[in-house]
């Protein structure tokens, strides 16, 4: 034995010796800023002061290792307004923790926690936009998908639809012009891309201020394409009525994966089975929309960065087709599949079972021989290179600090994988590898993407291996589910799969009817497009522009 003394690591704050959260400890940690704490599905919530936001996230951050503010969640209640935080940890997303601000109905003021977490300025504007929560020390509280001209907040209480609402044509000005900080003011210009512009993936306006020809602001505008998706959500009912709208969040070819979303956070917030059978044939699924979102990601992004319509586009396009031909005969539809019911699926695999498997196994295996093209058309081609290697830099503390995640955070190296890392479905029972890369770059986003859709086809593989040699008998696709849901009051849950994008996480609050009393949409493209700044500063035009591409935004998603 060697005489050399080993120093043991030293866990986070609130880790206990096996491994799981000492929610005691953390609560010990906190002290003083506790007044009251709370027990929701997911995590235990911690309700704090509106005033002690800051020191509260920065201790539970700093000391206890929650570095991933995944959402923030804001609703009104009849005595009051409250904001809830949803920390996880890039490390151990299974380690989780609420801190629950409420503030009076009279005074909705509370701390902002932007100066904490990037990814809270966004987040917060949201709040403020929709519920009427107002966040003070906030870096840039204005609304974010209304115009500043609306009358009231669509998701308060007493929200008048009815009222009329006036939004008048306003010059833009140049962000820039009332600068004090340089003193020797640059010339600048003001170029506005979109919001009607094909390089802009939908309805997306960038205000973007040029210093000579490098780009010295940029300003992301959505809201052009919000449809108020949580509210119509709250208005339907548990059972039957929501599992339709997911599909229109991330319209492009994800559908499954967005219905994943809300079915693993009802399914949990009720307490309901899926058969193993049906697990199966979420996941194969799941896999399949992937591929059909990443080769469209891949073929638009070639297009923004060379103009490549005949070649690479094309033949995205070409093999979106071919699994969007396998996902109308899985689900009757080939983009609104509504497929997933609570509690499995809406049926099984078409018959003759036989040729669809063959259909699938004939896709998958073609995959190498596909994903050897696009290698060689667009990782291998210089041009791609040159526009794209070492440009649009995202380093991983700004990744994790803006809350990215999916292809965008694992281009940075970020190994976060909720497939793996919160296991849901019947990931945990195959065996596949997550993709990262090092580059913190354009080229390292688009070089995840194609690796991802290999797994993707190993994925894929398996589950059909698992379906063809399942006992006929056994073959569940749903279990037995109450024809009314109605979740005991005040239960609260936040629940996330891994979509295409990232981390698409489901925030629900019953109220003992067969309707959410909140429901909240934590988009991965939403947090993901936090990050254009960061790495469009200082680049040249068409360098943002392959940024944005490299994000794989869905505005649908953006704005809901």
């Amino acid at each position: 034995m060697s005489s050399e003394t080993v120093t043991p690591e030293v866990a986070d704050v609130g880790v206990a010796a096996n491994g799981d959260l000492d929610y005691d400890a953390i609560e010990e940690l906190l002290g003083g800023y506790v007044i009251d704490r709370e027990s929701h599905v997911n995590a235990e919530g911690f309700v704090i002061r509106p005033d002690e936001v800051e020191a509260v996230l920065s201790t539970l951050k700093d000391e206890a290792g929650f570095d991933h503010c995944a959402s923030v969640s804001a609703q009104e209640y009849p005595d009051r307004y409250e904001t809830i935080y949803h920390l996880r940890k890039f490390d151990e997303p299974t380690h989780e923790v609420s801190v629950v601000v409420p503030t009076p109905r009279d005074e909705p003021v509370s701390q902002s926690g932007a100066g904490v977490f990037d990814t809270a300025e966004w987040h917060e504007r949201e709040a403020y936009d929709l519920v009427g929560v107002e966040y003070e020390n906030h870096p840039d509280l204005r609304r974010i998908l209304l115009p500043e001209t609306w009358q009231g907040h669509p998701l308060s209480l007493d929200y008048d639809q009815d009222q009329p609402q006036i939004v008048p044509l306003r010059e833009h000005a140049n962000p820039m012009e009332k600068r004090t900080d340089v003193p020797d003011q640059p010339d600048t210009m003001f170029v506005n891309i979109g919001p009607h512009h094909p390089a802009t993936h939908g309805v997306l306006h960038v205000k973007t201020v040029l210093d000579g020809e490098q780009v010295a602001d940029v300003d992301p505008d959505i809201g052009y394409l919000h449809r108020c998706e949580e509210q119509m959500c709250q208005q339907g009912t548990y059972r039957h009525q929501i599992m339709p709208y997911p599909d229109r969040w991330d319209y492009i070819s994800a559908g499954i994966l967005n219905e994943w979303a809300y079915a693993r956070a009802a399914e949990d917030l009720a307490d309901i089975d899926v058969p193993e059978y049906a697990q199966v044939l979420r996941t194969m699924g799941a896999e399949l929309c992937r591929i059909a979102a990443h080769l469209l990601a891949v073929g638009t992004f070639a297009l923004d960065i060379y103009g490549d319509f005949t070649a690479i586009f094309m033949y995205a396009i070409r093999d979106r087709e071919d699994v969007q031909n396998i996902l109308e005969d899985l689900t009757g539809q080939r983009l609104m599949f509504n497929y997933l019911r609570l509690g499995g699926v809406a049926w099984d695999v078409p018959e003759p079972r036989e040729k669809f498997f063959r259909n699938v196994r004939e896709f998958v295996d073609s995959m190498p021989g596909r994903l050897e093209e696009y290698h060689n058309l667009l990782t291998g081609n210089e041009l791609f290179q040159m526009r794209v290697v070492d440009t649009g830099i995202l380093p991983p503390e700004e990744a994790k600090s803006y809350g990215a995640t999916g292809p965008v955070a694992r281009g940075s190296g970020i190994d976060y994988d909720l497939r793996r890392d919160d296991p849901y479905g019947y990931y945990d029972e195959l065996d596949w590898d997550v993709i990262t890369d090092e580059g913190e770059d354009n080229f390292a986003r688009a070089v995840v993407r194609l690796k991802e859709m290999e797994e993707s086809a190993k994925i894929i593989e398996q589950c059909v291996d698992l379906l063809e040699d399942w006992d006929e008998e056994d073959r569940e696709i749903q279990s037995n589910v109450p024809r009314t849901l109605k979740p005991d009051p005040d239960t609260e849950i936040y629940r996330a799969v891994e979509g295409a994008k990232g981390e698409l996480g489901i925030y629900i609050r019953s109220d003992g009817t067969d309707k959410p009393a909140r429901f909240k949409i934590r988009s991965p493209c939403f947090c993901n497009l936090q990050t254009l700044p960061v790495m469009a500063e200082g680049e040249y035009v068409p360098d943002m522009i392959a940024a944005l591409g490299s994000l794989d935004i869905v505005l649908g998603e953006v704005d809901r």
